[in-house]
């Protein structure tokens, strides 16, 4: 009996208890597969539309969720622009010979006696060569004492050190020059040829003549932005603005920085579109169309047309536009919505304006979830179905 109980094992039939566990095992690993599937999710590119909708101020969330229309469109139209305030502009032309503290000047004065104050034994005149202004305004000459010098032109100082001078010695003739510029300079940093601390001189009073002396930019005129520090104050403009309006040619005044750099506003694309990346804006308005088509459009085999989002956070006044209400405080996440399947859904986006700081992100289409599911359930069955012919 015992060899008859037996016999099947060894002529190298499966026994029937065998193949019935083995199928047991197939079904429960597919089970185990769709609940782990189910429990834990799928690979994605990011939140579906439903779960952003989720974050709704109105469902308890932090984000304001807003369907774009025209209404939104010309609200959500705010553009920060570059460009110098009412007090750059009001600023006036820096005098190019008005004397200031760390000038440095040159003095010749004739005496009309052979043996004068200052001259020496057979010459009639003296050279007084780079007298540099303190930081008090003053100089000091022989015979005429200390000397304020500055916020007088050559010609004034002039008639000062005359006046001062021709009670002593009769008739004195004085000449006053400008040796350099010190005092009234301004420092150019940056994406120039030559950087450096230039005097304000008569040729380069203004920011373009400044550009110019610097030897101009060296990166594309189309990215370059053009920032004036003065003080606590700054302000920046297109280089192409600069050179297309005379109202952005503004006076320079002593001290200012001039920072010359490439533009550095972008937003991100993030989601099912043709790459993933953080784009430059440049100097031109982007629409959300365009946006989308800059990073190759929306992926055929992935995107969802219904979930285009923006997200941004809005300023207090945009805001309130926006969302039609006066109690907003403070900036505000907003996710903008835009839904290319309705009929005026292109036209929508093509008038929605990117900002700097934006991020463009589109939802898979709910059918990829789907599909994904399916193909990791197919793909595990396969797999347990390889692993049950290694027991037959």
């Amino acid at each position: 009996m015992t060899q008859a109980l037996f016999s099947p094992l060894r002529s190298g039939a499966t026994p029937i208890r065998t193949r019935s566990l083995a199928a047991r095992l197939t079904r429960a690993m597919i089970l185990g597969g769709m609940l782990l599937v189910s429990a834990c999710g799928l690979p994605r590119s990011g939140p579906t539309k439903g779960q952003i909708l989720s974050s709704s101020v109105t469902k308890g969330g932090t984000t304001h969720i807003v369907n774009v229309d025209d209404r939104v469109n010309r609200a959500a139209s705010y553009t920060p622009a570059y460009g110098f305030s009412a007090d750059f502009r009001a600023a006036s032309t820096v005098a190019a010979d008005d004397i200031r503290p760390g000038d440095v000047l040159g003095l010749s004065i004739w005496e009309n006696v052979d043996d004068g104050l200052l001259a020496s034994m057979g010459s009639s005149s003296t050279q007084l060569t780079e007298l540099q202004v303190d930081s008090q305004g003053y100089i000091f000459v022989p015979y005429a004492g200390r000397v304020l010098a500055a916020g007088n032109s050559p010609e004034e100082l002039r008639r000062i050190i005359t006046q001062k001078l021709e009670t002593q010695t009769p008739d004195p003739q004085v000449m006053v020059t400008r040796v350099a510029g010190d005092g009234a300079t301004v420092s150019v940093m940056g994406k120039v040829n030559s950087q450096g601390v230039y005097p304000i001189e008569r040729p380069t009073r203004t920011l373009s003549a400044m550009l110019s002396r610097s030897g101009g930019v060296t990166i594309e005129p189309e990215i370059a932005v053009i920032t004036v520090k003065r003080g606590n104050s700054s302000g920046k403009v297109w280089l192409r603005d600069l050179y297309s309006s005379a109202r952005n040619d503004i006076a320079l005044r002593p001290g200012d920085v001039i920072l010359v750099e490439e533009d550095e506003r972008s937003f991100t694309a993030l989601g099912a579109l043709g790459g993933q990346t953080k784009v430059p804006l440049g100097n031109e308005q982007i629409n959300a169309i365009e946006a989308v088509a800059m990073v190759g459009g929306l992926s055929t085999s992935l995107a969802d047309p219904k979930g285009v989002f923006v997200l941004r956070e809005e300023p207090q006044t945009v805001a309130r536009a926006v969302l039609g209400r006066g109690d907003i405080h403070g900036n505000q996440r907003v996710a903008y919505v835009l839904d290319l399947t309705k009929p005026d859904g292109m036209f929508l986006a093509r008038d929605f304006i990117i900002r700097d700081g934006d991020t463009v992100y589109v939802t898979e289409a709910p059918f990829v979830q789907w599909r994904k599911t399916l193909q990791s359930i197919l793909g595990t069955a396969a797999e347990v179905g390889s692993a049950n012919s290694a027991f037959e």
